[in-house]
């Protein structure tokens, strides 16, 4: 099955990890038999978009500039949608003009999307400290109603501390400590775990756990993307 034609861009390297593993998924769903029929993608992986959830902790540059010159350039490039492979990033990006935000495949809002069709009852929400002291998910979910749970403050900070050693590409370390929250989270309410930073999904990966327990925000972001880059487009 050929695309559509619409060029996506990407702008990832928050962090480089997961924007490669993004462009996988990106192959791995596309309906296509030969290299012809897959989607034409820019990637832009700028791995100098400062931290951002230090900056919203008081503690570093604020990544607002660096993360709409990276979608207008994209845009610029000949991209007609585009996507961003950081959760965290999405805090900032929900401020930007309607008229970027239009053309959006927004990361939050297919993982959210998932969510419901996979675990309508609710969903253990773990991310960056950032993503979860923003309120982003919460804020997103309470337009349809979903329930997140969330897990205590301590461990928040060790959910967070995953994603950083994913970044330090420990990864076998990092699944580890992931798998060992998660039992945690599960002796409480056995309910799926949302990876909703894009370093967590690669940490899931590597546990060991039962696939159909984690719901990857990488993962929903493609499927979203694909969907968007194959369905028919209404010629004006």
């Amino acid at each position: 099955m050929k695309s559509n034609g619409l060029v996506l861009g990407v702008l990832g390297g928050m962090g480089p990890a997961a924007s490669a593993e993004f462009m996988r998924l990106l192959a791995e769903k596309a309906p296509a038999e030969r290299d012809q029929e897959h989607p034409r993608v820019i990637l832009y992986s700028d791995s100098m978009i400062p931290n951002r959830t230090a900056f919203l902790e008081g503690k570093g540059e604020d990544p607002s500039p660096y993360l709409l010159d990276g979608i207008q350039s994209l845009l610029s490039w000949g991209a007609d949608l585009v996507c961003v492979t950081c959760n965290t990033a999405h805090v900032f990006i929900d401020s930007f003009p309607a008229e970027l935000l239009a053309r959006l495949v927004h990361i939050v809002e297919e993982t959210i999307y998932q969510c419901r069709i996979r675990s309508p009852k609710g969903a253990w929400l773990t991310a960056t400290l950032g993503t979860m002291n923003s309120g982003l998910y919460q804020v997103h979910a309470s337009r349809s109603g979903y329930d997140f749970r969330i897990p205590d403050a301590g461990t928040q900070r060790e959910i967070h501390d995953v994603t950083d050693m994913v970044k330090e590409g420990k990864v076998e370390e990092a699944a580890l400590k992931y798998k060992e929250i998660i039992e945690r989270l599960w002796a409480i309410d056995r309910l799926p775990v949302v990876g909703a930073c894009t370093e967590l999904p690669i940490a899931y990966d590597a546990t060991g756990l039962p696939p159909e327990m984690g719901i990857s925000s990488l993962d929903a972001l493609a499927e979203g993307c694909i969907r968007e880059l194959y369905k028919p487009v209404i010629k004006k």
